[in-house]
């Protein structure tokens, strides 16, 4: 498993970068707080300060622990402990001030930097990621197989239920009133002919 160097810098970023085992060899027996060149492990022109880690479990490095052990230390602050309240003790595992095996993690306090920088700008490393992108090659899409399309079951043919026909009834004419009888003129007594009178009845009647 690779360790890691965490380079802290003067504006407070940090850079993180993997050694193989080993160049790491060169870290074991160094203690926290320990000044060491760049030129030693990869790093020409820097100057580090040794300023912790952890191990493989991830207990810290105190620098207050002798050796490269684990121990119980009952601590008031510092690394490892969160302060809770003024003055009160913790029982807390840690690790010895010494680099040994199975640190896996190491961090450097930057005290000068040399001519190449730790961090890569953004903008080379987009570069570089679009270089190393190969151009894929237009590939024709695989034709799918043809499949059977799925035998559609045969419908049974649905019996239309035959709805009671509403007969509609048709509006009753209205009564037709009935119509006053018209008043047939009264027929006149047909008048009768007058009898002419006979010339000698006439005569008669002069004669009176």
């Amino acid at each position: 498993m690779p360790a890691k160097l965490v380079f802290g810098l003067k504006d407070g970023k940090s850079v993180q970068k993997e050694i193989p085992d080993e160049e790491f060899k060169f870290f074991l027996g160094k203690k926290v707080g320990d000044k060491l060149k760049g030129d030693s492990f990869g790093y020409a022109g820097y100057e580090v300060q040794i300023a912790g880690g952890s191990d493989y479990c991830g207990f810290p490095m105190r620098f207050d622990v002798p050796g490269f052990q684990r121990k119980k230390i009952l601590a008031v602050k510092g690394i490892g402990l969160k302060m809770t309240s003024k003055g009160i003790k913790h029982r807390k595992t840690v690790c010895g001030n010494t680099v040994h095996p199975k640190i896996v993690q190491l961090n450097l306090k930057v005290l000068k930097e040399g001519p190449a920088p730790l961090a890569v700008p953004k903008e080379e490393k987009k570069e570089e990621a679009k270089a190393e992108e190969p151009k894929a090659k237009p590939t024709e899409a695989p034709k799918a197989a043809p499949t059977e399309a799925p035998k559609a079951k045969a419908e049974k043919p649905k019996v239309e239920e035959k709805k009671p026909e509403v007969k509609k009834e048709e509006p009753k004419a209205a009564p037709e009133k009935p119509k006053a009888e018209e008043k047939k003129p009264e027929a006149k007594p047909a008048e009768k002919p007058k009898e002419e009178k006979k010339p000698e009845a006439k005569a008669a009647e002069e004669k009176k």
